[in-house]
This record gives C-alpha cells, sequence and structure tokens, in this order.
C-alpha cells in the first residue's frame, strides 16, 4: 500500500456525542459513593459497628468508585476535545497530571476502606491502633491529598479557560471559587468532597448542551446548502 492511498484512507477520529455524558456519570457515581461512605462513617462512629445497614452502605460505594473513575478518565477526554487547538501545552499538562493523580489517589483511600471493611467482615476484628491508623491514611489521601489534587485541576482548567475563552467568564469565576475553597479548606468534613462531582456535572452540561447546539447548526447548513447551490 502506497503512502497516498494511506493518507487517502486514513481520518481523524472523532469524539463521539455521548462521550459528553461522562462527567454527568462521574458527578452521580462519586457523590453516590461519598454518601455511601459518610453514612457508614457516622453509622461506625456512632457505635453502632459493622452492622447490616453500615455494610451495605460501604458495600455500594466501593462498588460504584471504580466505575466513577473510569467516567472521570473519559470526562478528562472530553474536557482536552472542548478545547481543541486551543489546548496550552503547560496548562494541560498540569490539568492533565493533576486529574490522574486525584483518581489513583481516590482508588487507593477506597482501597484501603474496602481492606478494612472485608477484615472486619470476615471474622476478623481490627484493633483499635488498626482502626484508628487506616482512618487517618484515608483521610490524609483523600481529603488532603486527593481533594486538593482535585483544586489544582479546576484551578488550571480554569486558567486555560481564561486566555483561551473557550468557556463563558460566569462558569470560570465558579471554577476558581470552587478550586480556592478545595485548596486551602482545612475541614475534615467528608461533605467538601461533594463540590468537586457538583463542578464536574456542571461543566459537563455545558458541553453537552453547546456540542448538541452545534450539532444543529452543522444539520442546517448540510441542509440548506444543497438548496442554495
Amino acid at each position: 500500500m502506497t503512502v497516498s492511498t494511506k493518507k487517502e484512507i486514513a481520518h481523524p477520529a472523532k469524539t463521539p456525542q455521548a462521550a459528553a455524558a461522562a462527567g454527568i456519570a462521574f458527578a452521580a457515581l462519586f457523590a453516590l459513593g461519598v454518601t455511601f461512605v459518610r453514612l457508614g462513617v457516622d453509622g461506625l462512629s456512632s457505635g453502632e459497628g459493622l452492622n447490616g445497614a453500615t455494610q451495605s452502605r460501604l458495600t455500594w460505594a466501593m462498588a460504584l468508585m471504580p466505575f466513577a473513575g473510569i467516567a472521570f478518565l473519559w470526562f478528562l477526554g472530553v474536557v482536552r476535545h472542548h478545547l481543541g487547538e486551543y489546548e496550552d501545552q503547560f496548562f494541560a499538562t498540569v490539568s492533565l497530571g493533576s486529574g490522574l493523580l486525584f483518581v489513583a489517589m481516590s482508588f487507593i483511600a477506597f482501597a484501603i476502606a474496602g481492606g478494612m471493611m472485608t477484615a472486619s467482615g470476615s471474622g476478623g476484628q481490627l484493633s483499635a491502633e488498626a482502626y484508628t491508623l487506616n482512618r487517618a491514611i484515608i483521610y490524609q489521601v483523600f481529603n488532603v491529598y486527593a481533594l486538593k489534587m482535585a483544586g489544582v485541576f479546576m484551578f488550571s482548567l480554569g486558567t486555560l479557560w481564561r486566555k483561551t475563552g473557550t468557556m463563558p467568564r460566569s462558569l470560570t469565576l465558579v471554577t476558581y471559587v470552587l478550586a480556592l475553597i478545595m485548596l486551602v479548606s482545612l475541614s475534615r468534613n467528608l461533605w467538601l468532597a461533594l463540590l468537586f462531582p457538583a463542578w464536574v456535572l456542571l461543566i459537563s452540561v455545558f458541553i453537552l448542551a453547546s456540542g448538541l447546539r452545534r450539532h444543529d447548526v452543522a444539520d442546517v447548513d448540510s441542509v440548506a446548502a444543497p438548496a442554495t447551490g
């Protein structure tokens, strides 16, 4: 096969329209996972132990989080596709790296939590010291490092959007405010983590809506072109 033939056959891959819904899926799955963990932790802290309700909540959380991470990887691709040729190498690298670190650290935190739950539910008993240590590790990995990486991800994207104008100023301002809250907050409240999926949901809905509008305009132009010709 000649080079010219290869060039004729090759064509750029197009991002499927459904991929824009990945952020919505992440927001729903991640928010549910965090909520189930929060309710489960409240049950353990109140002295209920790993009863049926608490174990069910934590089991659901452990089952949802891997799919939330997968959906977030698709969301990363959607965001980069939305920037297109305006993507800056420096801030794009920071946003991609911080996004991947957020997923990795979230997986680590929930894997430790799942290991604790498995050890407690298989007839074994965690000592008070082991429980306290593992809970402290989970807090450090998720609430400190993972959420800080989420803040860096938001801040770098907000800067890209401000420089390129690919997002409305109002969304860019909201992104900066939420990123600042996540970066400087020292709260131990797990509900703070819900700010991130709420922001992803907002951005995903905007990207999906703008993509549908462009698709409708393209359809109108394709219909009008033969008539004018």
